[in-house]
């Protein structure tokens, strides 16, 4: 006989959850109606180690690393589909659990699926699954249980998944252009070095001439690529360790984000990028009925920078003294001097003109006045949530905008630094030929 996991109130409203065995749902829900108690909840009850032992013989593979987010976002339109048809929530995710690809989110909707048969809620069941279901989905899941709109919470969440990573394609699509010239543009340089130069060398040592300064320049630079050439994916990975240790620490991480924000140029995208994410963000959790302390902590943990994070605890503890968000949101948008930062500044931007330029952005802030008074607008009229949206759509745009703008900008630059360097090469190469030319002529 099947056992049953059973949440129900009393008449004084005291609620209690047992496990009763009865060869229905129907019988269960008439036993405790005679008793006086109203069914809340009831689900099949099934031991855990035997569902997971079961589970773990139903197509479960070797995967390593997270959930991809454009998987995860297709799961979640497709798992909202389902709900939206009426099928139960179980029945969807076996059927996505059937039709998804071995890997991890197979893996983690088969893990889902055996904790939902043991008792289990949704939100309970992926919050044990944090390789596929981070705590901003798991806590919107379980809003929408608790307000019985779980269907239209899943539409939210693959909107907002959806934006996420349209956003990102926007700065990737434009940034693959320009690493690929200068990949390129890169190898021909090597292979110049490397294979033409030495044999005008060897041309030019045959007539035994004094060679012009820029033709030994280039000649001096030819010897250092061949004998150090290891140095030319050694640079780029020396520095990506750099930065990887040196942000290992909290100190020096605040200083790598803070110096994203502001070095020149690309600086504002990164800015605009993060404001646009986290707004959406807490736009999507308060419209989803998650309490704000809860929301506020929620967009701080996914903001992906620390200079940001720290703005959204200080707002979290002033809301919690009893303020509103807009006061600490302006209050703490201006970071102010920080160290680190100007340690990167001197590094990466050619030392005191690094530091100067840090010093001329100390007054800039990472939220702008707009920001805060449509929050303010939002808390005032009762609808934050749309604000923030409002908020999010507006630099989903700039970024957009501000992104075309930089790529065409930099794409002459290339061509330009392209043009000069081959073009330098190919001076340095033909002014001792025509040095040669002359004396015979002579």
């Amino acid at each position: 006989m099947p056992k049953y996991k059973v949440e129900a109130v009393d008449a004084a409203g005291k609620g209690f959850t047992d496990v009763i065995e009865a060869s229905t749902e129907e019988e269960v829900t008439a036993t405790l109606k005679e008793s006086g108690l109203l069914v809340t909840k009831i689900a099949l009850h099934k031991d855990r180690k035997a569902t997971k032992k079961k589970s773990a013989k139903g197509g479960k593979t070797f995967s390593f690393g997270k959930v991809k987010p454009k998987i995860l976002r297709d799961f979640t339109r497709n798992l909202s589909i389902l709900q939206d048809a009426g099928l139960p929530i179980l029945r969807s995710l076996n059927i996505l659990q059937t039709q998804a690809k071995p890997g991890a989110l197979r893996n983690c909707l088969i893990d889902v699926c055996a904790e939902i048969e043991s008792g289990s809620s949704l939100s309970e069941a992926m919050a044990k699954s944090p390789k596929a279901f981070n705590r901003l989905y798991v806590n919107m899941i379980k809003a929408g249980e608790a307000g019985g709109a779980l269907e239209v919470i899943l539409q939210r969440l693959a909107e907002f998944l959806e934006r996420s990573e349209q956003l990102k394609a926007k700065i990737k699509s434009a940034m693959t252009y320009p690493i690929a010239v200068v990949f390129f543009a890169t190898g021909i340089l090597i292979f110049i070095m490397t294979n033409i130069v030495p044999k005008f060398e060897e041309i030019f040592a045959d007539f035994d001439t004094e060679l012009p300064a820029l033709t030994q320049w280039l000649m001096n630079a030819s010897h250092f690529v061949m004998t150090y050439w290891y140095l030319i994916p050694g640079v780029p990975f020396g520095i990506w360790l750099f930065i990887k240790i040196t942000t290992s620490f909290s100190y020096m991480r605040f200083g790598w984000h803070l110096f994203l924000l502001r070095v020149p140029i690309f600086g504002i995208l990164f800015e605009k990028t993060v404001v646009a994410r986290t707004t959406r963000t807490l736009g999507t959790l308060v419209q989803s009925g998650v309490p704000i302390l809860e929301a506020i902590n929620i967009t701080k943990e996914t903001s992906d920078n620390a200079v940001f994070e720290q703005m959204w605890q200080k707002i979290l503890d002033a809301i919690r003294d009893g303020d509103t968000i807009a006061n600490p949101m302006k209050m703490h948008s201006r970071p102010g001097f920080h160290p680190a930062c100007l340690f990167y500044f001197f590094v990466f931007l050619a030392g005191p003109i690094g530091c100067l330029i840090y010093m001329t952005k100390l007054q800039n802030k990472i939220l702008g006045d707009i920001v805060v008074n449509m929050v303010d607008v939002g808390e005032e009229t009762g609808e934050l949530d749309a604000m923030l949206y409002k908020v999010a759509d507006v630099f989903d745009d700039e970024v957009a905008v501000y992104t075309e703008a930089l790529m065409s900008m930099i794409e002459p630059l290339l061509i330009m630094f392209l043009g000069v360097m081959v073009g330098t090469i190919v001076i340095a190469l033909f002014l001792p030929m025509i040095k040669l030319i002359e004396s015979l002529s002579n």
